[in-house]
């Protein structure tokens, strides 16, 4: 098995390189990273769960200060911890039903055993939840775990009990280890089939004859458009290029290639063509926890332009987007600027010196930022693929998702500095 130290540092070299292309691909990798993380730290027989915590934790301050840009690397390493916190508490719960269970069975000779009311395991699993955080629809459809029964000794028994109770520790120790990486692999394979699960929706929201628009290229938007094609939808998509990269060229060649009628717009022509669109549907870079949005440079103006003609602006996103802080947060780096040369190659740069002033300083200033924000006033419907929300109800998924002790993730370096 290859040594962690190397795969963390291996990692932070292509965050640091921005190697890794698209938020899916680093929140996969962020995950895969982590689980070998888990697989391989030595847990005590007390406490197991904060030695999962502080590993993963101090291996996820180092992956977000490497790209402090991509926030699903951030997204990633806050719901594996959640996922730690959730399974301790799980079997935390089915170990106090066990004890409970077994001080029954001991005293159901009694007579008046029978007439004290029993919890299941299902009951102080639930009790146990409520009390730390309230009610969601994963802690509802979550299953109960399966345990096995606290053997039973007599008082005599002090050595056999003490063996016991150290197994029971050891076996605890593993199961919260296979339960924590279960949990992951499932995150996993949520992360890779988002664009499927997304996609799947397309025939709810897109009808026959409508015109849609989007912006730049974004995997999601493909997979999303082309299933509803597939569904016998017959609409037609404006694509704006999304300049200075112009990934629009790329997705109207896929759309057109797929048998979509598209037609390729320049950016400045969305006001002026905005009127003829039924839907704005585009992708998502990450969603903040205000409902906001951070999304390819130039969706600012789009959503602008939706609202002023009511046409509805629809977000893309999968769970893994979803940032549980807000835009004003320290974390938070909300841009980062590009190349100049995306503008001006440098030969034509080279002209705008100044040099006779000796020093070469330039008069032309060239910014080139990646993203927009779009504020949650802008945006009428998120798809994920749990399904459609408005941006006045991410508080809730944020709560199904993250757990509020792990929305600090880098208080330490922050005081450091």
């Amino acid at each position: 098995m290859p040594d962690t130290q190397a795969l963390v540092n291996d990692f932070l070299n292509k965050l640091k390189k921005r190697k890794i292309e698209g938020s899916q691909a680093t929140a996969k990798q962020t995950a895969e990273l982590l689980r070998s993380v888990i697989s391989q730290t030595r847990v005590p027989y007390t406490n197991q769960a904060a030695a999962l915590i502080q590993s993963v934790k101090a291996v996820g301050e180092r992956l977000i200060a490497a790209n402090p840009v991509e926030l699903a690397v951030g997204n990633v390493v806050r719901r594996v911890l959640h996922i730690i916190r959730e399974e301790d508490l799980s079997l935390t719960a089915a170990a106090m039903a066990g004890v409970n269970l077994s001080a029954v069975s001991d005293d159901e000779d009694d007579a008046d055993g029978d007439n004290q009311p029993v919890l299941s395991a299902a009951a102080i699993a639930a009790a146990s939840r409520s009390t730390l955080r309230p009610p969601s629809l994963q802690t509802l459809l979550e299953d109960v775990p399966d345990f096995a029964a606290v053997p039973h000794t007599s008082s005599s028994g002090g050595d056999s009990e003490g063996k016991s109770k150290s197994a029971d520790k050891s076996s605890r120790s593993r199961k919260l280890k296979h339960d924590v990486i279960e949990a992951v692999n499932e995150l996993i394979q949520d992360i890779s089939t988002c664009h499927e699960q997304i996609a799947e929706q397309a025939v709810e929201h897109i009808h026959q004859n409508e015109v849609i628009l989007t912006l730049g290229s974004s995997r999601t938007v493909l997979e999303f458009l082309c299933a509803a094609k597939e569904k016998k939808r017959s609409f037609r998509v404006f694509v704006a290029e999304g300049a200075p990269r112009y990934q629009g060229h790329l997705l109207a060649k896929e759309l057109v290639m797929r048998g979509l009628p598209t037609t390729l717009i320049t950016d400045s022509a969305v006001f002026a063509m905005i009127s003829r669109v039924n839907m704005v549907i585009v992708g998502a870079h990450a969603v903040m926890a205000n409902g906001g949005v951070i999304a390819p440079v130039g969706l600012n103006m789009v959503a602008l332009a939706a609202q002023k003609h009511a046409v509805p602006f629809v977000v893309l996103a999968g769970i893994h987007k979803l940032c549980p802080l807000y835009p004003h947060h320290p974390e938070v780096l909300l841009n980062e600027l590009r190349s100049p040369s995306e503008l001006l190659d440098f030969g034509e740069f080279s002209d705008c010196l100044d040099f006779g002033s000796g020093i070469g300083a330039p008069l032309l200033h060239v910014v080139n930022p990646t993203f927009d924000y779009v504020p949650p006033k802008l945006v009428s419907l998120f798809i994920t693929d749990t399904g459609g929300h408005n941006p006045s109800y991410m508080y809730r998924l944020i709560a199904d998702y993250y757990s509020a002790d792990d929305l600090v993730l880098q208080r330490r370096a922050t005081s450091g500095n």
